[in-house]
């Protein structure tokens, strides 16, 4: 909102001349187009209730009011109409042009339908009650002091001048916007999402703009036609017409916000309006739900309770929309006090600040979560927050993503007044993944209304605060927003640094800033040298919630060393100025900046300085070029995927990176994407947000004047010419493998390449020139992170954020995803958009956002869980109840799939092992060992013998070795099964020695074996591996058992398919996975770098391929190099990119007869296959490294099988029902066991079970799967089937029964009828006997003919192919 009343001089002349200066001075300035002009008034302010105002007469009066009280009135427009008059609104406050904390917001709007104007008129009363009141009346003194009220007289004056006074009816055209849009059925929907094109409904959008930018408490929506308060919610899912009651959260508070207004209200509190044309219409006590009067899409007071903090009511003020001029005085003397009680409520339930614990600073958007109740509110930027309550005692929760959350219980909320309660929040330290710790306080039992101020601070809690230890040593803390002005220091240092130079570097600013700037490394180049990045930001160890990551990346090309240097110089440029500068103190204190001087140190070394245009250092070691080395969209990238590419994909992966610049040299303009295309050849490539990627290329380059002038290198290539400096990659020249395109199109990150000179490595003593050219195009691009859109995406019911949500834009096909703790950020151009946030298991919600060119516009979006009833109630039947233990359960697999939870869970974990290949012996021994040392949690089993009589183990690994726990998931770890790549044994060897180790030490570890059943088998080909060669990475030798038969092509269901009978290696696992009850089967190969699903036989389409491929994705994603999807292996000819390491088996290597085909098809069990590297038996030196790279994906193995969908099934009474079949999706069945349980992986989203059982009804539910939280668990209850053919049994049993009466009836006639003839055809019996032998013999050839038809049948059963009774077996 724009002010645009100021106290102005008194004297007309001078005033008139001034104003007229100054409208000058507004018309010219082209930064602030929403600011509007006005001419205040001398017009007498005293009101005489005879005439309504048109536009004209309305802005002179509120023009007038506004001058006449400066002190506590302040003039604004929020907008403009469709045909261009302004939306004024009036703030009414002591100082009401700075934003005090401590006053709660309040708001009126009128006259939204145009026709219905009293409500305007009466608001431009309240407006004038108020301010000729204030320091007369005590009542208006006291809520004008303590209160931020803001009034809206006409949200549509295009509808009013249209309108026809007297007309009650509202049969004028005035009711809509000139666009003839209805302005309340125009808000985004909870229910629809949107459907009206903003460019209609200016007046909405504004308002939508108003709310967003403030945080209203409370909101009246002044409407006419009618005499009653209407409150949430306005409509339903169902959109029934009438006498649906659509309960929100708050329905008792809004009930009673309706009673406040009605019950002042001498007429509508009666409860019957009497309106002419609705006599019968009643409204009990004055008030009705929205939706139960008649259904309301795309209302604003249910927009407002949704997505603006704010409780809004709409209040009908007559039945009359237009009532006459006279009318006026009467009407506002009826609506004067209930229109003043109504304000005053803004001041009951509970208030406070939310404050940072370490510094004190105030915290925003954190969320006020109050026990029992779905709707959360959150705080204003000053940390304070207002949140309505009835009177009673409540739990509350201050919860933002990135703190720990503080819970205060039995807060007294007392009538008439708020209770103040304070709250202090500490940063998460991520120590460990076992949960967040959340701090209680016990407000003390009182019945004193004059309750005392109360602020939670750490030390009252008995649980332990975690605080950062950036925040503890001895260094400044964030320094206050005022910073006094300076001329900035400028670097000092101008020369090439030497890569021992710069790390000195690097480490002295580390050292000698240690409260903004940290050094760290990503990885090490081919030559073993460290890839350094320093950030610099005021917490510049931890991703800070709602603060954007940016990033700078220098000499990719060893050679191109300018922005190197640049870089160092930043480095010192932003330390050296912060708190004393106050561009650079606020972008430290609001972004969180990474620098990367160089990704090619090994090239630089080898660079020399002079050359201009040269290759010499270009490339890293390996003699690769960088930015042709990342996967790229269009075409395969055959070259091995180097260690700094790696690394610093890695690193993208791993940080949720906003903004990016990749500085080059060799010429001078701003590259922007794409840098090819599909048919590489140089044109324009445009990305979808073309228009975003040529703001910030702009940006840098408007800063740099010789770079916008567009003719860059004119001595080395004449003709050249960049448009303002700028151009897009594929259009100047083609480039495959790029950085920045891998940026975009697999990160949220944009990321342009700058090219900062002509010549590569320029000679020292022109450093200072570079610098000069690019300090202030250096600092203008860092401030485009804060360009766009920003927020929040969180979880209704409690607060928290919601990770990998995703953010998309109608109209720009590319979505990017919020970071851990919900944050995002989204790069806009100016414009007004549709956003849409949406995650698995929540409800899409969709509004519009208009994107300014100054500031980055916050969005939150608040979603609701999906639940199958439609009306969004909770699912019918029994629920499974929870106990603290399996919350907390819950909460530990969330913690370990999100975060750094699985990362910690590796570190704290760390075991003492000497890497070494086993043969068969010492494997024996060592299962052996793990069972004496650790008996209370392994058991080990022999599942038969190999060819030559090596016993094949399996290790089960519980609390509860040995019993049947058919509530909990089993996992089986398989390895082995070609002898020839032995590294899966030794990793699943070292795994069993890890979880028994840690066993009652690590609690997480602990806990997880507690839940789930782990079945490891180390070696399924014992014989073949005694025959395998350590460091042959190719050979066959050991790859079959001692038959020679491959194993993994010997698995077959139907006997028909065989040849000869199953190998005894094949028998024994076959009887494993025929157990049916596992859950999950992860087998570990070699002589690639990938993870495969079913199936390895050529079956189109494969059922629930999202669910394999997702886990599959599991495994990869926790892998540091496989889920880059550079297989690297030039051993076996497999060089290209697999995108995200990920492919199924069959287009691998496709073959039949494999274990996991099996396992799928009659184990019913997924199963996927980890090649763990290139080399098939690798060097024992290599086992830590290979050790290093496996453990998180085998431990998330561990989370992973944990999550899908679990359950029970049982009948009416109780009665587990064993063997039912579960049918996930239509398609894959799982079975129940004993127990009813049952458990199945699914991918993340939507998927329809259906339970069959014989003798019951089928049941069918719909669950939704989430990434990171555990088993959806759901109860079927089954029903006895009481349908024959699929007709009701009565049904059924009727007609049998009138079947059977008519059959006897017609025995009985024709008895009678056979009887009666009988002495007429015993003549004629001698003629049959006579041919009765012939007869029997032709039944007799009838039957032999009938049976070798059945035979003929059985046999063509056996004639069928091999395939067709594959997938006859398959289930």
């Amino acid at each position: 909102m724009v002010h645009i009343s100021e106290h102005l001089p008194s004297t007309p002349k001078l005033r008139a001349s001034l104003f007229a200066f100054l409208l000058f001075l507004v018309v010219s300035r082209g930064d602030v187009p929403r600011t509007r002009s006005v001419t205040p008034s001398t017009e007498d302010t005293v009101e005489t209730y005879n005439k309504y105002y048109n536009y004209v007469d309305m802005t002179g009066r509120l023009q007038s009011l506004a001058q006449r009280y400066p002190h506590i009135a302040n003039l604004s427009s929020i907008g403009q109409s469709v045909e261009g008059r302004e939306l004024w609104v009036m703030r009414i406050t002591k100082d009401p042009n700075r934003d005090t904390p401590g006053k709660p917001q309040f708001k009126y709007v009128g006259n939204m339908h145009g026709d219905e104007t009293l409500s305007r008129q009466v608001l431009v009363y309240v407006v004038e009650y108020l301010l000729t009141n204030y320091g007369e009346e005590s009542r208006v003194t006291e809520l004008v002091d303590t209160t931020d009220v803001y009034i809206l007289p006409s949200m549509n004056p295009d509808g009013f001048e249209r309108s026809i006074e007297g007309d009650c009816g509202g049969s004028s055209e005035g009711r809509n916007n000139a666009q003839n849009k209805d302005l309340n059925r125009s808000f985004p929907d909870q229910y629809d999402g949107t459907g009206v094109n903003p460019g209609t409904i200016p007046e909405v959008m504004a308002v939508i703009r108003w709310i967003q930018e403030n945080k209203f408490v409370l909101s009246g929506n002044l409407h006419g036609g009618t005499m009653v308060a209407s409150y949430p919610f306005d409509d339903s899912a169902s959109h029934l017409r009438q006498g649906y009651y659509s309960q929100s959260e708050d329905d008792g508070l809004f009930r009673h916000l309706a009673l406040v207004y009605s019950q002042n209200h001498p007429g509508m509190k009666t409860g019957e309006p009497n309106c002419p044309d609705a006599p019968e219409e009643k409204f009990k006590d004055g008030i009705t739900n929205g939706a139960q009067w008649y259904d309301v899409p795309g209302g604003m007071q249910d927009y407002n309770y949704l997505h603006g903090n704010c409780l809004e009511i709409t209040m009908e003020l007559s039945c009359c929309k237009y009532p006459p001029a006279a009318e006026l005085h009467m009407e506002w003397d009826l609506n004067r006090e209930s229109l003043l009680a109504y304000i005053e409520t803004v001041h009951i339930g509970v208030r406070g600040y939310v404050k940072r614990a370490v510094n004190g600073a105030a915290l925003a958007n954190v969320s006020i979560v109050v026990a029992s109740n779905r709707h959360n509110l959150t705080t204003g930027k000053h940390g304070d927050y207002y949140r309505l309550l009835l009177p009673g005692t409540y739990n509350i929760t201050a919860v933002a993503p990135g703190y720990t959350p503080m819970t205060v219980h039995s807060v007294v909320v007392v009538e008439g007044r708020a209770t103040e309660l304070n709250f202090t929040l500490a940063p998460v330290v991520n120590e460990g993944p076992g949960g967040i710790t959340v701090t209680t306080y016990t407000m003390p039992s009182t019945n004193d209304p004059n309750l005392p101020t109360t602020t939670t601070e750490s030390s009252d809690s008995t649980q332990t605060r975690l605080v950062p230890e950036a925040t503890s040593n001895s260094s400044p803390l964030i320094l206050p927003p005022e910073v006094p002005r300076s001329i900035p220091i400028q670097p000092q240092e101008f020369r090439h640094h030497s890569y021992a130079d710069m790390e000195l570097f690097l480490r002295k600013y580390s050292s000698e800033f240690p409260s903004i700037a940290h050094l760290y490394s990503i990885g090490r180049s081919v030559e073993d040298h460290e890839l350094y990045v320093m950030v610099i930001s005021d917490n510049p160890t931890v991703h800070e919630h709602g603060e954007p990551e940016f990033k700078y990346v220098a000499n990719m090309h060893g050679n191109e060393v300018v922005g190197r240097e640049l870089l160092l110089n930043l480095i010192e440029y932003i330390c050296r100025n912060y708190g004393t500068d106050p561009e650079v103190t606020q972008l430290v204190n609001n972004t969180r900046i990474h620098i990367m001087p160089s990704m090619n140190p090994d090239g630089y070394e080898v660079a020399t300085e002079g050359d201009i245009a040269g290759y010499k250092g270009r490339n890293n070691s390996n003699n690769f070029d960088l930015n042709r080395n990342f996967p790229d969209q269009f075409f395969t990238i055959k070259e091995p995927r180097q260690p700094e590419t790696i690394a610093v994909m890695n690193w993208m992966k791993s940080i949720p990176f906003t903004l990016s610049a990749n500085l080059h040299g060799g010429s001078l303009v701003v590259n922007y994407p794409y840098d090819d295309d599909k048919e590489g050849i140089t044109k324009y490539s445009q990305a979808p947000d073309d228009k975003v990627f040529q703001q910030v290329s702009r940006a840098y380059s408007q800063e740099n004047p010789l770079m916008h002038s567009g003719h860059p290198c004119e001595n080395l290539y004449r003709g050249e010419y960049f448009k303002d400096g700028i151009t897009n990659g594929a259009v100047w020249y083609n480039v495959a493998g790029g950085m920045q395109d891998w940026n975009y199109v697999n990160t949220n990150c944009f990321e342009v390449t700058i090219e900062l000179g002509c010549v590569k490595y320029p000679m020292g003593e022109e450093l200072p020139k570079y610098w000069e050219q690019n300090r202030r195009a250096l600092l203008q691009f860092i401030h485009q992170v804060h360009s766009g859109v920003k927020g929040t995406v969180s979880d209704t019911r409690d607060g928290t954020g919601i990770p990998n949500a995703t953010i998309s834009v109608e109209q720009i096909d590319h979505n990017i995803t919020t970071a851990l703790t919900g944050d995002y950020w989204r790069l806009l151009v100016p414009g007004t958009y549709s956003i849409t946030a949406s995650a698995h298991w929540y409800k899409p919600v969709t509004t519009y956002a208009t994107v300014s060119k100054d500031h980055v516009e916050l969005v939150d979006f608040r979603l609701t869980r999906i639940h199958s009833d439609p009306n969004g109630q909770s699912p019918r039947g029994p629920q499974p109840t929870q106990n603290p233990s399996e919350k907390a359960f819950q909460s530990l697999i969330k913690d370990l799939s999100l975060g750094q939870g699985l990362e910690q869970l590796v570190k704290s974990t760390a075991t003492e092992n000497s890497f070494r290949y086993r043969r068969y012996k010492e494997l024996s021994g060592f299962v052996r060992g793990l069972t004496l040392n650790f008996p209370k949690i392994t058991s080990l089993h022999s599942l038969g013998q190999s060819v030559e009589f090596r016993t094949i183990w399996a290790l089960e690994i519980s609390n509860r070795p040995g019993e049947a726990e058919p509530s909990e998931p089993k996992i089986r770890l398989v390895a082995g099964i070609h002898g020839n790549a032995p590294v899966g044994t030794e990793l699943l060897l070292e795994f069993a020695a890890l979880l028994c180790i840690n066993y009652g030490k690590n609690p997480v570890i602990t806990r997880l074996i507690n839940e789930t059943r782990i079945v490891i088998v180390p070696s399924i080909n014992p014989d073949g591996r005694e025959q395998a060669i350590e460091k042959q990475c190719t050979s066959i030798q050991g790859l079959n058992n001692a038959h020679g038969k491959d194993l993994d092509t010997d698995f077959f269901g139907n006997a028909s398919q065989r040849v000869v009978e199953a190998q005894p290696e094949t028998r024994a696992m076959m009887d494993l996975i025929l157990d049916k009850t596992y859950t999950l089967s992860v087998a570990l190969d070699g002589g690639s770098l990938v993870a495969t699903y079913p199936y390895d036989k050529p079956v189109q389409p494969v059922e629930n391929e999202g669910t394999l491929k997702y886990l599959a994705s599991v495994y990869a994603n926790n892998h540091p190099k496989m889920h880059l999807g550079n297989t690297g292996c030039s051993n076996n000819g497999q060089m290209g990119n697999i995108p995200d390491g990920v492919m199924r088996a069959a287009e691998r290597q496709s073959h039949m007869g494999s274990m996991k085909d099996f396992s799928m098809d009659f184990g019913h069990c997924p199963e996927i296959t980890v090649y763990s590297g290139c080399c098939l038996f690798p060097p024992a030196e290599q086992l830590a490294t290979l050790w290093a790279e496996n453990k998180k994906a085998l431990l998330s193995m561990l989370v992973e099988v944990h999550k899908g969908v679990r359950g029970v099934v049982r009948d009416k009474s109780g009665k587990p029902i064993v063997g039912a079949i579960i049918v996930l999706n239509g398609g894959v069945r799982v079975f129940t066991a004993e127990g009813g349980y049952f458990h199945a992986l699914l991918a993340p989203g939507n998927h329809n079970i259906e339970a069959v059982a014989d003798g019951y009804q089928q049941q069918r539910q719909e669950v939704v799967v989430s990434s990171y939280e555990a088993a959806s668990s759901i109860v079927i209850v089954f029903d006895m089937d009481n349908s024959i053919f699929g007709l009701p049994r009565e049904f059924v049993v009727a007609s049998a029964a009138a079947s059977m009466t008519a059959l006897v009836v017609t025995a009985c006639i024709i008895w009678c009828v056979c009887a009666a003839k009988s002495n007429h055809q015993k003549d004629g019996f001698h003629r049959l006997r006579q041919h009765r032998d012939d007869y029997d013999d032709e039944i007799r050839l009838t039957s032999m003919g009938s049976k070798k038809s059945l035979l003929a049948n059985e046999f063509q059963d056996e004639s069928e192919s091999d395939e067709e009774t594959l997938y006859d077996n398959k289930i």
